[in-house]
């Protein structure tokens, strides 16, 4: 029997476990994302006439496009079950577009979660085209498309060819730029504490901290023991005096557990947690989404649609939450109603928070049908849903305030009475150091102490961190500025486009080209690199998805202002590729003194007699911005190009061999071959775990299968299986503090030993 309707999806994954769901009587089809888009070799926007798109088949969708349209001819229905967000409307109306004008047989499906009973739902009860959101990704898409192509072509101009700009890229290089700076400029300020190990009439000791010092607060930031003469002269003035406790306070406290997961807040977990990059992290997210072979259960898909702002959960889910605790937890860890959570403003709430599609499905279950990183992923999604609907945990909190002198000490600590939704999760940190909680002895106010020791400890004041992928992504969204199916494309251009790179820690600092591009863009857009700004464009196009907004007065409204601030660029905005610094550096060659110039690589020292001589030289800049240059080493062999001979230069990928008849000859060689360290890659389990340099020339660690696999590590990785948690390679570091330490990568398991050095 031929199929009476047709149901058209995104990717042939989704297709594929649809069609399980469906029957013969459905035919489905995979579009493979976007079939039109803007034209590459020009604008592709009519300014003029109201900001009309020119929107093409794109060439290489051409066979897609004829398929689709094959299977369409005759069928009574076609159900358009591209993703459920604006992206998803788009690609819809798109392949409606092209299939035929006639849109009464089209039917417009949202499908949140990939399961046989959600898809049959959703089937049964189509919805028509939505044109205001439709409208609401054509003015997004528009808005890009203005700024990118309209700003980088300035840049190519006035600093060199193939830069981009962004609406919200650059906004996010901004935001680590000016952090950088706020690191640079950052003074560390030397500050002390004074804790005291006291023991009251029952044990166990405990320790408690300098709060009040001859009635001032102290505090880092308003009143602070500056210096150890300071200290030492408070320590002496204490010497022989009584040590008491003058208040005790005692009381419950509750700690509440977190909402099921956004977008946003995946993302930042899996990195804490799992060290999964933004991209990454998405991937993984979108196959467990799209259906996961379960064996003779066939294709489920394990998890909601992972684009979404909104905390909400339907009813039936949380229904089965609360049916799963009780059974597995017992009625203590049971709310009496169901946890709702509030999603933050301007969420869009079509869908609902990521969780899992059904709780019948646990982790340890689909373990055996799960890559390593998939299952890894779908128990932080379910472990983090199931505790949102769990009671809070609760605390016997104590203070201790403790009189001697002038000075006020107060000891905390506190005990876990009932752990509540911590039985099984707890939301990881973006900082390290987390205070340790200690529990205190039964004593009473009025209770003398005495004193086992006083210890001086001398701080210094921190910068502000550099952002990860993953809190630059949580600065964003606080501010309201991109949506959650952009983050993880946002992160990937803005290092891929050599605008941030990573440091050992694989966080964010900005290249020269970062520092220079943005401080030119702002000088020229300020409205484009302004946050609020760009948060704001963020709900005009909110509102015309609400139908309180026209996308094209919104786009000319923008392009006003926008259009000025383009011809003042134009010319007023610095022009670095004829740029040329002088420097006290003489030409070997020619005598001339070199100057510093921008090329494709960043900065590098030429010969200011250009094109008579073409002397140029790498440099780097000492502790006071001086220019000092790196010397070019000749080696022993000539180029098999011209026969002249070979030196060692640097470029941006590290050493290579470049033939000294450069421009004439641009023969070159990498020396910087990966070193296999025989470790098997714990990711994909095919490739070998290879020594490599990074462009900043840091090593790091990473699978010989690259670009497939992407796993890679800073720490030195060894062959040695994890004797708590079973992971198969574990790390090395050497610390100042620590020394040499073999530990597991996963912050979870917590293994580590100390190696001799």
């Amino acid at each position: 029997m031929a199929a009476k309707n047709l149901v058209i999806v995104e990717s042939p994954a989704k297709a594929r476990t649809l069609e399980k769901y469906l029957g013969r009587e459905f035919q489905v089809k995979a579009s493979v994302g976007h079939i039109v888009d803007l034209p590459k070799s020009k604008l592709g926007v009519d300014i003029k006439k109201g900001f009309v798109p020119d929107f093409r088949m794109i060439q290489a969708k051409k066979k897609v496009v004829d398929e689709i349209k094959k299977a369409a001819k005759g069928k009574e229905n076609i159900y358009l079950a591209s993703d459920p967000d604006r992206e998803g409307e788009a690609i819809a109306w798109h392949v409606a577009d092209l299939i035929g004008k006639d849109h009464g047989r089209f039917h417009r499906v949202l499908i949140n979660e990939i399961t046989r009973k959600a898809v049959q739902e959703a089937i049964a009860h189509p919805h028509k085209l939505d044109r205001k959101k439709f409208e609401a990704q054509v003015a997004r898409r528009i808005l890009d498309r203005l700024v990118g192509y309209q700003i980088s072509p300035i840049l190519w101009k006035k600093v060199r060819r193939g830069l981009s700009a962004g609406r919200v890229q650059s906004v996010a290089v901004r935001l680590v730029c000016e952090r950088e700076k706020e690191i640079r400029a950052f003074v560390p300020q030397e500050y002390w504490s004074l804790t005291a190990l006291l023991e009251g009439r029952v044990g166990p000791s405990f320790e408690g901290r300098l709060v009040q010092w001859q009635g001032e607060k102290i505090d880092n930031k308003e009143f602070r023991i500056e210096n150890e003469e300071m200290v030492r002269g408070i320590t002496r003035s204490l010497e022989g005096l009584p040590w008491s406790i003058t208040e005790v306070e005692k009381k419950e406290r509750r700690r509440f557990p977190t909402p099921p997961f956004v977008t946003s807040k995946l993302q930042q977990e899996a990195a804490r947690k799992l060290g999964f990059q933004p991209r990454h992290t998405m991937q993984v997210a979108q196959r467990l989404y799209e259906g996961v072979e379960l064996g003779p259960e066939g294709a489920v898909g394990l998890i909601t649609y992972m684009r979404t702002d909104s905390t909400r959960i339907s009813a039936e889910a949380l229904q089965e939450a609360r049916r799963f605790i009780q059974g597995q937890y017992g009625d203590k860890y049971l709310p009496e109603k169901p946890v709702v959570y509030r999603s933050k403003k301007g969420a869009q709430d079509a869908h609902e928070a990521i969780r899992p599609t059904s709780l019948s499905y646990a982790p340890e279950r689909v373990r055996k049908y799960l890559r390593r990183d998939a299952f890894a992923l779908y128990s932080l999604i379910w472990d983090r849903f199931v505790a949102s609907q769990m009671t809070p945990a609760l605390f016997d909190q104590t203070a201790f305030d403790i009189r001697v002198g002038e000075a006020l000490f107060r000891a905390t600590g506190q005990q876990l009475k009932f752990d509540g939704f911590m039985r099984i999760y707890i939301e990881g940190q973006d900082e390290e150091d987390e205070e340790k909680e200690t529990s205190l002895p039964e004593l009473e106010a009025g209770e003398v102490l005495r004193l086992l020791g006083l210890e001086p400890r001398q701080h210094f004041t921190q910068p502000p961190p550099r952002y990860s992928q993953a809190t630059l992504i949580k600065e964003l969204d606080e501010n309201g500025i991109g949506r959650p199916s952009t983050y993880a494309q946002i992160m990937s251009n803005i290092v891929e486009r050599e605008y941030v790179a990573a440091d050992e820690k694989r966080h964010l600092m900005p290249t020269e080209l970062g520092f220079l591009v943005t401080d030119l863009l702002v000088g020229s857009f300020p409205d484009i690199l302004n946050v609020e700004f760009t948060a704001g464009m963020e709900n005009v196009l909110d509102k015309v998805e609400e139908g309180k907004e026209d996308w094209q007065k919104a786009m000319k409204r923008f392009y006003a202002s926008f259009s000025r601030d383009l011809k003042k660029a134009e010319a007023e905005m610095r022009d670095v590729k004829r740029e040329e610094v002088p420097t006290d550096i003489p030409c070997e060659k020619c005598g001339a003194m070199m100057v510093v110039k921008w090329g494709r690589n960043g900065q590098f020292l030429a010969c200011p007699r250009y094109p008579e001589c073409k002397n140029t030289k790498n440099f780097t800049r000492g502790p006071n911005g001086d220019v000092q240059v790196v010397e070019e080493v000749e080696v022993d062999e000539t180029c098999e190009q011209c026969g002249r001979p070979m030196q060692i230069r640097w470029g941006k990928y590290g050493r290579f061999l470049g033939c000294t008849g450069y421009p004439e000859c641009k023969n070159m060689r990498s020396l910087e071959k990966p070193v296999d360290l025989g470790v098997r890659c714990p990711e994909c389990q095919e490739g070998n775990l290879q020594e490599r340099k990074s462009r900043r020339g840091k090593i790091f660690y990473g699978c010989s299968r690259y670009p497939d696999c992407k796993f890679a590590t800073w720490d030195r990785p060894v062959a040695e299986k994890c004797p708590q948690c079973g992971e198969p390679v574990l790390v090395e570091k050497v610390t100042k503090r620590s020394g040499r330490v073999r530990y597991c990568r996963k912050k979870e398991c917590g293994y580590k030993v100390q190696l001799a050095q």
